[in-house]
């Protein structure tokens, strides 16, 4: 190898070097504790989340008595990530308000699919002519 104004010449690689040594970096957590948080007033972050879960999510939490408060942000456009607010009444976990909101959102949207698809399937069977207005 030789050594031209300053820059090295490497080498190439050996035949047969394996590419898994490379180790693989680990993946960012989806959601995050944001700092200066308490057990009744936290602030989340989720990243590659958007309006259409933000919107969803905080009137889902907004709909629990036990919560005074709850507002979502995008910080900036050209950034994924969601801000989420949640405000709780004394002695109230907002972590639990969380999950109870995640998991409330789960089954909504599992009734609104299954609503969806008896109303699909019985529009196909109705108008049988051979060709279905929405496919499986």
């Amino acid at each position: 190898m030789s050594q031209i104004d300053g820059d090295e010449e490497m080498a190439d690689a050996t035949p047969g070097a394996e590419v898994a040594d490379i180790e693989a970096k680990p993946e960012r957590q989806k959601l995050r504790l944001l700092p200066g948080s308490t057990d009744t007033a936290a602030s989340f972050a989720f990243e590659r989340e958007d309006h259409t879960l933000g919107n969803a999510l905080r009137y889902m939490i907004t709909k629990n008595p036990d919560v005074e408060f709850c507002g979502y942000s995008i910080p900036h456009p050209s950034e994924a990530v969601l801000h989420l607010r949640i405000q709780t009444w004394d002695g109230v976990s907002v972590y639990e308000v969380l999950r109870k909101g995640l998991d409330d959102l789960s089954d909504l949207c599992d009734a609104v699919q299954d609503k969806f698809t008896v109303s699909r399937d019985s529009f196909n069977t109705s108008h049988s002519s051979g060709t279905t207005l929405v496919d499986s």
